[in-house]
């Protein structure tokens, strides 16, 4: 039997393209778009503070030419803050201000939102909708009757007029009871059988259990209170007692304001809200997100 040697052309076979599925393309494309929209958003959200620290190294000249490089008025810039400010006095005002704020916040709206989601009654949910309703009343509509009472309490002029019209957030006190849905009830139930008391309950179980809504709420409550500008402004009235906030834009409303020192002071003011939020970033995802651990 005679079989004819196969040619390079009988044995050649087709080569097959490689093409994408139409929606595989679709999903790159998407995903593309994705990024796209995401890289333009960063670079928004990012080049200002960019530019800060980039206008704090040039002079008041510079800046207003509108110049974007590196300058060499590092030194002058913090000098002149330096010498004009008390810097030490005014950071430890806003320090003390925001610290004793942040934690009695935490303290009282967990409380409350602990207490509106463990505890039930008739009127619950009358009480906590009225809280609710409170929200969209304007502060510049409480501004009146708060000064009145301070006034009449003695306390204008004072940091304990700053905190205390903070401390019960009605935002932080909804973000609790939310984050207590997700709090295992078999934990205070097995608490309760051990004969644990509710405040013990709170203190030891719950607390710990919700370390991560403690760390978004904690960043959330320390910048709303660090870079509180209009309260502050009406309820303090010595230069002894204004925080960064205040004195920053006390220096911009000058006749001939020197933006490069204000940008270096700027950049310091945005240093420990910086701070918080790294030092408490893993913990802030996980508590946005209303992890519980």
């Amino acid at each position: 039997m005679n079989v004819a040697p196969m040619t390079a052309a009988a044995t050649a076979r087709p080569i097959a393209r490689r093409t994408v599925a139409p929606g595989k393309a679709w999903a790159l494309a998407r995903r593309a778009l994705v990024y796209l929209l995401l890289s333009i958003a960063a670079f928004v959200s990012v080049f200002p503070f960019v530019w800060m620290m980039i206008g704090a190294t040039n002079s008041s000249a510079d800046i207003i030419k509108g110049k974007a490089s590196i300058g060499t008025a590092l030194i002058t810039n913090a000098t002149t803050f330096f010498t004009q400010i008390d810097a030490i006095r005014i950071f430890w005002n806003s320090a003390v201000i925001a610290g004793v704020a942040t934690v009695l916040t935490l303290v009282v709206s967990s409380l409350a939102g602990y207490g509106f989601e463990m505890f039930r009654s008739r009127v619950r949910e009358r009480i906590f909708a009225l809280l609710l309703l409170m929200l969209s009343i304007p502060f510049a509509a409480m501004m009146v009757p708060l000064f009145v009472m301070f006034a009449q309490a003695r306390l204008v002029n004072t940091f304990a007029a700053v905190i205390l019209p903070t401390v019960a957030s009605i935002f932080i006190i909804f973000y609790f009871r939310q984050a207590t849905k997700a709090f295992p009830s078999e934990l205070r139930d097995a608490a309760k059988i051990d004969g644990l008391k509710e405040w013990q309950i709170f203190f030891y179980v719950y607390m710990p259990v919700m370390r991560s809504t403690y760390a978004a709420a904690t960043i959330i409550v320390f910048m709303t209170n660090w870079n509180n500008y209009l309260w502050p402004l009406i309820i303090l009235q010595t230069a002894e007692n204004k925080t960064i906030t205040l004195i920053i834009s006390a220096l911009t409303s000058a006749y001939t304001p020197d933006y490069g020192m204000i940008l270096f002071g700027t950049v310091l003011a945005t240093l420990p809200t910086l701070i918080i939020f790294f030092l408490l970033q893993r913990r802030f995802v996980e508590g946005m997100l209303g992890a519980v651990k």
